[in-house]
């Protein structure tokens, strides 16, 4: 008899027109209650998109490193591990405080609202909302520098088979590992270049989408360096599923960006590329411009698994690979994990002052 293969969360979906971010931190002592309002997760989804059948909601949610062993324990998804602050020559990727991942996304943006909402309320203070985004489609998928964003992701059967674990780690297939980081852009510098200019950054032309040739398009433009391959010359992919957001009140103008991908070795890779320089101090131009001010890992389990999360004292978890928590304290293959987080990074259940659905003061 053929064993029943897990059903992924909703990490492939239609296009949206709006996305909501949530980044949670988990009360201590409190692990009992968050477990099982994940467990009641997909419930509470399909109570609100039966209301709007037609507007494809939809809500991943995904674990940290850490919170893992406090909610889940006993084996471990074999890359699960903090996200890697970065120190380049010039920028800096911060890895901020997160333990629960929430990425809301429908084609109205009341439904992210009224299921995070609904959400919230299900885990009540056991959990403290250290991130919140609220993003929207710009146009024809462009983000506010005004480059369409994303045109590079693979589609159909492919899309799985980049995105989602199989038997490389069998008891995690379905799922899926994600990095998020939001992104401020100094627009004022940014529209005081040409286009031209503009275009020698990214690496595409702004008008058509259409990618520079290589003998014009700098080795530091974005795509240059976000162009990654194996050791048989197959380019790596991911699946960017990234949202403009802004307040005008603030002048907050920014992307946040998320990445989802059958293991984390190859985002993190892109993000060296950037932040490091390829070859090293060769960073990604675009960092001028974009400043990350948040970083995080995640591991999105199977809807199958999310539905029935045991806790880390279950008899069924007992039987642990012994060498799955050395495979994860290594990290994925070539990615190094000695830098430290950084002496300001915001403390665990912290703000990060970007308000809530709670009610947190706005800075």
């Amino acid at each position: 008899m053929a064993v029943p293969q897990p059903v992924p969360q909703l990490v492939l979906g239609p296009p949206t027109k709006a996305a909501l971010f949530l980044t949670l931190t988990v009360v201590p002592g409190r692990e009992g209650d968050v477990r099982e309002g994940l467990q009641e997760l997909s419930g509470l989804s399909r109570s609100v998109a039966f209301r709007a059948r037609d507007d494809a909601l939809a809500c991943v949610a995904g674990l940290a490193s850490d919170v893992w062993d406090r909610l889940v324990g006993g084996p471990r998804p074999r890359e699960l591990h903090p996200f890697t602050p970065l120190q380049g020559p010039r920028h800096r990727a911060p890895a901020t405080p997160g333990d629960l991942l929430l990425h809301l996304r429908a084609r109205r943006a009341d439904l992210c609202f009224e299921l995070a909402r609904i959400v919230l309320d299900r885990f009540g203070d056991a959990v403290a909302v250290v991130d919140e985004v609220h993003g929207f489609t710009y146009f024809d998928d462009r983000d506010l520098l005004g480059f369409v964003d994303g045109s590079e992701n693979p589609t159909g059967p492919a899309a799985a088979d980049v995105v989602l674990v199989a038997d490389e780690d069998p008891a995690f297939r379905g799922g899926s590992y994600v990095v998020v980081q939001k992104y401020l852009h100094d627009l004022t510098a940014w529209n005081a270049l040409s286009t031209e200019e503009q275009e020698r950054v990214i690496g595409r032309a702004k008008a058509d989408n259409v990618e520079l040739p290589d003998d014009v398009k700098p080795a530091d433009s974005h795509v240059a360096l976000n162009t990654v391959e194996d050791a048989d010359g197959e380019e790596r992919r991911i699946v960017r599923q990234n949202m403009p957001f802004g307040r005008l009140g603030t002048g907050e103008f920014g992307t946040y960006f998320i990445g989802y991908a059958r293991t984390p070795d190859v985002t993190e890779r892109m993000l060296r590329n950037m932040f490091l320089g390829d070859p090293p101090g060769n960073t990604d131009r675009i960092l001028d411009f974009s400043t990350a001010v948040t970083g995080g890992l995640f591991f999105v389990p199977s809807a199958t698994l999310l539905d029935d999360l045991p806790a880390p004292d279950a008899p069924e978890r007992a039987e642990a690979d012994p060498t799955d928590a050395d495979r994860a304290a290594a990290g994925p293959s070539g990615a190094p994990l000695a830098e430290t987080v950084p002496a300001d990074a915001v403390r665990p259940g912290a703000s990060l002052g970007i308000g809530s659905l709670k009610g947190a003061p706005a800075p």
